[in-house]
């Protein structure tokens, strides 16, 4: 039940979230998604009914259940290193442009860049 509802989420929305309400490195990632204007959905687990069992399912998807663990265009991008090396080198803005959250008018290299 828990993979079907991971399912309908991450394909029904261009950026999901998974996280957990007290994690430093997800408020972080949460943080470069908002200062880069992208519209996401955030999963906390924490506060799911079977937030354990969506956990469990993280590790079948992509090999690692630890949280945050995002995805863009329905497709896994990482944890908070891989977000935040996508970051730095400059390719986060393009996968979120790709998935229709931002735009290219929005976005410009300096604005993120001063992040």
């Amino acid at each position: 039940m828990a993979q079907n509802r991971m399912w309908e989420i991450v394909s029904s929305s261009p950026v999901v979230v998974f996280s957990k309400t007290y994690c430093g490195y997800c408020r972080r990632v949460k943080e470069l998604l908002t200062q880069a204007g992208a519209v996401y959905k955030a999963i906390d687990l924490d506060l799911e009914r079977d937030g354990d069992l969506m956990q469990m399912e993280l590790v079948e998807w992509t090999g690692g259940g630890t949280v945050p663990n995002l995805f863009i265009g329905g497709k896994h991008v990482g944890g908070f290193d891989d977000v935040f090396w996508k970051f730095q080198e400059g390719t986060l803005t393009g996968l979120l442009v790709d998935a229709g959250t931002i735009t290219n008018n929005y976005c410009n290299s300096a604005q993120l860049n001063s992040m």
